[in-house]
């Protein structure tokens, strides 16, 4: 980290306006649905179904093998037809369970409900690693393993900023299940033993702080707050350090916090009450590059180019594809990938041409990174091959948040040196 810190944020335009204000659409299921075998960069998983097989709504249709435990389900009725590798929004190849839908949804039971407060801690914990609940803001993180160990905690901090722009899946959300978040915060501030829980708002939305805070209104320990409109708040570090003034070495439970998405709480309530894991989305279709940005409801597995055509599809010829948000998200090369659990947004930027000129210097780079980092440094090493340089300017702290890259008046990718930098350290170590 820098000696010598700068902001390390800032205001950018949200154009969350474009469908913020929409109805939710539905996009039924089509000819095929894609399960992808992928959780938290693992591909491990011991598949329980086969080509034939008869699958319901909520069937258990494989479990990671890896020291994380992630069941997956399916997301609709019909049959299996095949397992195949196709491009995952991680930008791997991943295998893929196929299933043609019958057109019914008949669904079952994946497994039995609880009542948390009936419940121990540790009995809350299994059971969110039995129901599969990961990060739904994009990371896919198995939850469970931010409660299984902890001890101290002062503060559940839940995350509705939403700091990437475009993205509006979470305020949808809240706004038409605010009760389920707030029985899902409840059972995650148990499982941290945590004396308050801290919903986190863009002061910027008045109104949705409103529907969270009517939601909370009878619940002593759980307390909306307004947080500055800037980017990323969003990143659980920012968060912490806006709302605890603390810094942390790799885990915010090291200074008594555990962060969660708003949507993780409403999918771990639901789980808790309808005995249903995660196998629907709210995903924002949003940008310039389609014709009516709105938020969609999706099965998990629905493939983007028929959600595209369900939003009137593209604007131009030539269109950036970008799985998640136009700062942290990945760009694909074609729209014949799938929704997957932890999908929050498909961004479709018109492409266009610009012009970069030689760094000028100038640190803002430096002065807006939030990990303090120091990327003009770390862009050297990469140009000398410099591995010890690399490391020593802690390359690997990098979020990728794309800050640098968007403030830098030369326009420059100074993300992708750091990216760059990353990928060597991490080839070193195999």
């Amino acid at each position: 980290m820098s000696l010598l810190l700068g902001q390390m944020r800032q205001h950018i335009p949200g154009f969350k306006e474009l469908s913020e204000h929409k109805d939710v659409i539905e996009v039924k299921p089509g000819k095929n649905v894609l399960i992808p075998l992928f959780a938290n960069h693992s591909q491990n998983f011991n598949l329980l179904v086969k080509e034939g097989d008869p699958v319901f709504v909520g069937t258990k249709l494989a479990i990671c093998e890896d020291r994380m435990t992630v069941p997956i389900y399916s997301s609709v009725s019909g049959v299996v037809k095949e397992v195949r590798k196709v491009m995952h929004s991680s930008l791997k190849p991943i295998a893929h369970v196929v299933i043609e839908p019958d057109g019914k949804q008949t669904s079952v039971v994946s497994f039995e409900p609880l009542d948390y407060e009936r419940t121990s801690r540790e009995e809350l914990v299994a059971f969110m690693m039995n129901a599969s609940i990961v990060g739904c803001g994009g990371a896919c993180f198995p939850t469970y393993m931010k409660y299984r160990n902890v001890k101290n905690i002062e503060k559940l901090i839940i995350n509705a900023v939403e700091c990437e722009p475009f993205i509006t899946a979470d305020y949808k959300m809240i706004e038409a299940n605010a009760a389920e978040m707030v029985l899902g915060v409840k059972a995650m501030k148990k499982m941290a033993d945590a004396k308050e829980a801290l919903i986190a708002i863009k002061k910027s939305h008045p109104e949705l702080i409103s529907i969270a805070e009517k939601a909370c209104e009878n619940e002593k320990d759980i307390h909306v707050v307004a947080v500055p409109d800037v980017y990323p708040m969003g990143w659980e570090r920012v968060l912490v350090r806006e709302l605890m003034h603390k810094e942390y070495e790799k885990l915010p439970a090291e200074v008594g916090a555990v962060v969660n998405n708003a949507t993780t709480a409403i999918a771990f309530a639901r789980a808790l009450t309808k005995g249903q894991p995660i196998i629907d989305k709210v995903v924002t279709v949003s940008g310039d590059g389609v014709k009516n940005p709105v938020n969609v409801h999706v099965a998990v597995g629905t493939p983007v180019h028929e959600i595209i055509e369900a939003c009137g599809g593209y604007t131009a010829q030539e269109v950036k594809l970008i799985a998640g948000g136009p700062m942290m998200g990945k760009t694909i090369v074609n729209d014949q990938w799938v929704v997957d659990r932890a999908t929050n947004a498909i961004t479709v930027l018109a492409t266009k041409e610009f012009d970069s000129v030689a760094c000028l210097r100038c640190g803002r780079c430096s002065d807006h990174c939030p990990a303090g980092l120091q990327p003009v440094r770390i862009a050297q090493a990469v140009k000398l091959g410099d591995k010890e340089a690399m490391k020593k300017r802690a390359a690997l702290d990098c979020i990728e948040c794309g800050l640098c890259t968007y403030v830098c008046p030369s326009r420059l990718d100074v993300t992708e040196n750091v990216r760059k930098a990353k990928r060597t350290l991490m080839t070193a170590r195999k």
